[in-house]
């Protein structure tokens, strides 16, 4: 229930996890890196095809850097894997 001196963008925010440090978003990140592997992939090779430096796959990877949606689009692109497929493996390991 929302207390009459929350307004209502500060009661969305309370309701909103934005922890990149969930159990689920580990998870996701560790298919993403698994996928990197299988590719025959090193960081700095998934780089390149990203055109973005090593230091961004390493800092998603290990969870200081937060992906957006089309951020991880982009990832199974370039290591060619369907979008869908990733995130129907990703179902199944959640």
């Amino acid at each position: 229930m929302r207390s009459s001196h929350m307004g209502q963008a500060e009661f969305i925010k309370s309701l909103v996890k934005k922890t990149i440090h969930t159990t689920n978003y580990k998870k996701m990140l560790a298919l993403l890196r698994q996928i990197r592997i299988d590719a025959g992939l090193r960081q700095a090779d998934l780089a390149e095809l990203l055109h973005r430096d090593q230091t961004f796959v390493s800092k998603y990877e290990t969870g200081e850097r937060r992906l957006d949606l089309l951020e991880v689009r982009e990832i199974c692109t370039a290591i060619r894997i369907p979008f869908i497929e990733f995130i129907k493996r990703l179902e199944r390991v959640l």
